[in-house]
């Protein structure tokens, strides 16, 4: 999956087969029901190829502070709940700062499941990609569960619009489990702190020239109680604030993403 804008990429991208230096990150909040299973099952992963783990605590009011001490991670904790996006922020920043090549992201409901990560660095080590984004909607044949109608019908609608109108082939633009080369990655100016995140980071991914790759991974969802908060968990203004967010940054970022991104935008 790539743009039109894509440049060639440079000889530091090039596949070498060394295993890199990776960090998985994972945000949570208020996860004391499945941080420690899901910490034990990733750390088992990890040894198998010398990954380490940051967890980005956004504010948890609950026991997550404490489950966290028990476990051999490395913890950035927010001293109250500043969004989705903001952590990814802090993660891309850690992981660049920290000396990282890469840096894999997931979440800790148990929505991604651990067993994925070799999958990960497989294309990690063996492409030549700048991100490798999974996708819950890229292999159907995979066991899974149906998406919330509304879920998948957003997710569907700026999927397209995304592509259309940065010339990508994406299937799933907002699947949280990704794996981001930490030095290109952590140069983008972003500052989105909410849900609405990937849709400032897919326009300045494709602006900056980004290769990028999908990698089907289960579609599972655990808890179907579970809200997004900030006014989003009614469908039309979520859809809209996705949407507002995806145009402002194409308008911030015109001159460097294809024509047609500006179709329709003032």
């Amino acid at each position: 999956m790539t743009s039109e804008h894509a440049a060639p990429p440079p000889a530091a991208r090039q596949p070498t087969g060394r295993q890199p230096r990776i960090l998985i990150a994972i945000p949570v909040f208020n996860e004391e029901k499945s941080v420690d299973r899901v910490l034990t099952e990733v750390a088992r992963y990890a040894a198998s190829f010398g990954g380490e783990v940051l967890v980005i605590d956004d504010g948890s009011t609950d026991g997550t502070p404490g489950a966290l001490a028990r476990h051999p991670v490395e913890v950035i904790r927010h001293g109250k709940n500043r969004g989705y996006g903001r952590a990814m922020q802090d993660m891309l920043e850690w992981a660049d700062f920290r000396g990282y090549e890469w840096v894999i992201s997931m979440d800790c409901d148990e929505q991604h499941e651990p067993a994925s990560l070799p999958h990960f660095v497989a294309a990690i080590t063996h492409g030549a990609s700048d991100i490798v984004s999974g996708s819950r909607y890229m292999d159907e044949s995979l066991p899974g569960d149906p998406a919330p109608e509304d879920r998948r019908r957003i997710n569907a609608l700026l999927t397209r619009e995304v592509n259309e109108r940065l010339s990508l082939s994406s299937s799933d633009a907002f699947c949280g489990y990704k794996a981001y080369r930490a030095s290109v990655c952590a140069k983008l100016q972003l500052d989105v702190n909410g849900y609405d995140f990937p849709m400032q980071f897919w326009v300045q991914a494709c602006a900056a020239g980004l290769r990028i790759e999908e990698l089907a991974v289960r579609r599972i969802y655990v808890d179907m109680t579970r809200t997004f908060g900030s006014g989003l968990d009614v469908p039309d203004r979520r859809l809209a604030v996705y949407r507002e967010t995806m145009h402002r940054e194409i308008r911030r970022c015109a001159s460097r993403l294809p024509v047609r991104a500006m179709d329709g935008l003032a």
